[in-house]
């Protein structure tokens, strides 16, 4: 499926880097975009003062008001990973939204700094404080063992997607329902429905309702 993002001039920022991703890591490939939405979460909360959670595999969400716990999570910034298997490389590309107004935005669920309430982010604070969190968090993967067993466990408390009824629609066009239940060691997603559970590591992910009180969002 092909990829596009599109915004106004000027309204949001686009950003690629290429990170090692040596053979003998291949298993934990399925990391590198998990961690890469981390990278820009820490860096929305440090530089722009924005709390946000994580939606399996590569979308960042923000509530435009923290006074409504019923507020609904919208995406203010995606991540997508392309391998250059042959280089040993992964470019991870990322986008914010900043300044879009509600009609500027392409879908109700997407959301942009401005709508939440913050104005003049300085965005090359924001775009080396995330470059910076990409390469501490690509050490820590790259080290493997422990350090990467602590990112495993500080992605899955931040992620909004676990707990929650979903909607998995898979490359081949299928769509896999039932609850997202945890993210694995390899970073798949395992959805339990009747009977069984199944690993996905790739798929666009629909958040359909609650299946625990106090878990999730709809997106």
């Amino acid at each position: 499926m092909l990829r596009q993002w599109q915004a106004p001039p000027g309204a949001s920022i686009a950003i690629s880097c290429v990170v090692p991703a040596p053979a003998d890591r291949s298993a934990d490939l399925g990391w590198l975009p998990l961690l890469a939405g981390m990278a820009m979460r820490d860096a929305l909360a440090e530089i722009a003062d924005v709390d946000c959670g994580l939606k399996w595999p590569n979308d960042v969400l923000a509530k435009e008001s923290t006074d409504d716990a019923e507020a609904p999570w919208r995406k203010i910034s995606g991540i997508l990973c392309e391998m250059a298997p042959e280089a040993g490389l992964v470019v991870i590309g990322a986008g914010v939204n900043i300044d879009q107004s509600r009609g500027e935005l392409p879908v109700d669920t997407a959301t942009s700094l401005a709508l939440c309430g913050v104005e003049n982010v300085r965005r090359e604070d924001l775009v080396v404080r995330y470059l910076g969190a990409v390469a501490d968090l690509h050490k820590a993967w790259a080290g493997g063992g422990p350090r990467l067993a602590a990112l495993r466990a500080a992605y899955r408390s931040s992620c909004l997607t676990i707990g929650l009824d979903v909607d998995v629609h898979q490359p081949d066009g299928r769509v896999a329902r039932g609850t997202a239940t945890e993210v694995d060691d390899g970073g798949r997603l395992v959805v339990t429905g009747p009977g069984s559970s199944t690993a996905h590591a790739a798929g666009d992910v629909t958040h359909v309702r609650r299946s625990q009180p106090g878990a999730g969002h709809t997106a």
